[in-house]
C-alpha cells in the first residue's frame, strides 16, 4: 500500500514523515512528493499545513495541477485523505487569516480567529489539550475519551453542518479538532506531536 504525504512547500513537515514512517515499519510504503502521478496512484493520501490558511492555500496553487488532483482523488475517486492542522483548515469555503481566502470547498464552513475572550486566552492556542470525542470515528479506534492532543494554532474550523464533526476541544469555547466526513479526515491538533495517542491515531489511519 501506498501513502503519499503531499510535500507542497508549506513547512516544515518532518516529524509527520517521521512519525508515518515509524507507524508504518516497512509494513506501508510512505512516499513524500508533489509528484501528481505519484499522489494519483496512491492509496491514501495526507496533506499536512503549517503557517496561515492564505500560505498554504498559495503553496497548492503555486504547483500546477494539485488542486484538481486532491480534488480528484478526495472527491472523485473517494480515496481516504487526512488534513493536519492547516491542512484540514484548507477543506473549508473560505479562511480569514490575513485577508479571505478561498479553501478547498469539501466541507461547508470557514476558518475563523478563535475568540480569546478580549485577551483571556492566549493566541495561538499552544500545548496539550483534552479532546472530547463527539462520534465514532474511524481513527479514533482504540483512543479513550479526553486524551490528550498537541496543538499550535490561532483559527478554528466552523463548519455549517455539526455533523462532520469528530472531536472537539474547550479552549475560550468549543472548537472543533477533528472531522470525518465519508472518507475525508482532519485533525486540528498535531498526532505527529501527540506522543503514543497520536501515533495511535496515524496507525488508524493507515489501517482504514
Amino acid at each position: 500500500m501506498n501513502v503519499t504525504i503531499v510535500d507542497y512547500n508549506s513547512g516544515n513537515i518532518s516529524s509527520v514523515i517521521n512519525s508515518f514512517k515509524e507507524v508504518a515499519k516497512n509494513k506501508v510504503n510512505i512516499e513524500v512528493t508533489a509528484d501528481l502521478n505519484k499522489i494519483k496512484s496512491s492509496d491514501k493520501v495526507v496533506l499536512p499545513g503549517q503557517g496561515s490558511f492564505k500560505s498554504c492555500v498559495d503553496a497548492l496553487n503555486n504547483i500546477s495541477g494539485l488542486v484538481d488532483t486532491l480534488n480528484d482523488f478526495a472527491i472523485n475517486n473517494k480515496k481516504p485523505l487526512l488534513g493536519i492542522c492547516v491542512g484540514l483548515q484548507m477543506f473549508a469555503d473560505v479562511g480569514y487569516e490575513e485577508i479571505e481566502t478561498k479553501g478547498l470547498g469539501w466541507i461547508s464552513g470557514k476558518v475563523l480567529k478563535i475568540d480569546n475572550q478580549n485577551g483571556k486566552y492566549k493566541l495561538p492556542h499552544i500545548g496539550w489539550n483534552q479532546i472530547n470525542i463527539v462520534k465514532d470515528s474511524q481513527i479514533f479506534k482504540g483512543i479513550e475519551n479526553n486524551s490528550h492532543m498537541y496543538f499550535v494554532h490561532s483559527y478554528e474550523l466552523v463548519p455549517n453542518n455539526m455533523s462532520v464533526v469528530s472531536a472537539t476541544t474547550d479552549y475560550s469555547s468549543s472548537i472543533v479538532c477533528s472531522i470525518e466526513k465519508e472518507n475525508i479526515f482532519g485533525t486540528q491538533f498535531h498526532p505527529e506531536k501527540s506522543d503514543k495517542t497520536g501515533l495511535k491515531i496515524i496507525d488508524n489511519f493507515i489501517n482504514l
